[in-house]
């Protein structure tokens, strides 16, 4: 019996840096650039964070269930609004408009996702607006709020606000 091994260097294909390979949303890199986009085109925008919560202690969340949720996901949203992934089970959608049509979005997005039947799967949101700071910052905070929301429980939405 004979081993071989492929020798020849690992190239990235240029669609990984922006495609989720579970999913085939574009990438937290491509989020970040979404973000800064929308920031340099000017108007009010807010990036919403969708965190899927599971009852089983199985990892990673199966990619039947990821596709479902992005189908949901992504037939919900407008045209003109960015969905993409920013970590394993969770979902940032950059929507224009303001913080309160985006809590609306939100949590109508999230008490969706129950409805998709598969047991245990639940979901929470966090929002951050595009205010005056980067695009890193802007998913930091997002994702603050998705953790806070994450441990009130399934159907939060928490939006980022400064501490006073």
């Amino acid at each position: 019996m004979t081993t071989a091994h492929d020798t020849t260097p690992l190239v990235a294909a240029p669609e990984t840096a922006v495609s989720d390979v579970t999913s085939l949303l574009p990438s937290r890199d491509a989020v970040l650039g979404r973000i800064a986009e929308q920031r340099a085109a000017g108007g009010t925008a807010t990036l919403m964070v969708i965190g899927l919560l599971r009852r089983d202690d199985g990892w990673p969340t199966a990619q039947s269930t990821l596709a479902q949720v992005t189908a949901l996901l992504a037939s919900s949203l407008r045209g003109d609004d960015f969905l993409g992934k920013s970590g394993p089970g969770e979902f940032a959608v950059v929507l224009g408009g303001p913080v309160a049509a985006a809590e609306t979005a939100a949590a109508r997005l999230v008490a969706a996702v129950p409805t998709l039947g598969i047991p245990g799967l639940t979901a929470a949101a966090g929002i951050a607006p595009l205010a005056d700071t980067d695009a890193p910052e802007v998913l930091r905070r997002a994702l603050l709020s998705l953790t806070a929301a994450r441990r009130v429980g399934a159907g939060t939405v928490i939006r980022y606000r400064e501490p006073q």
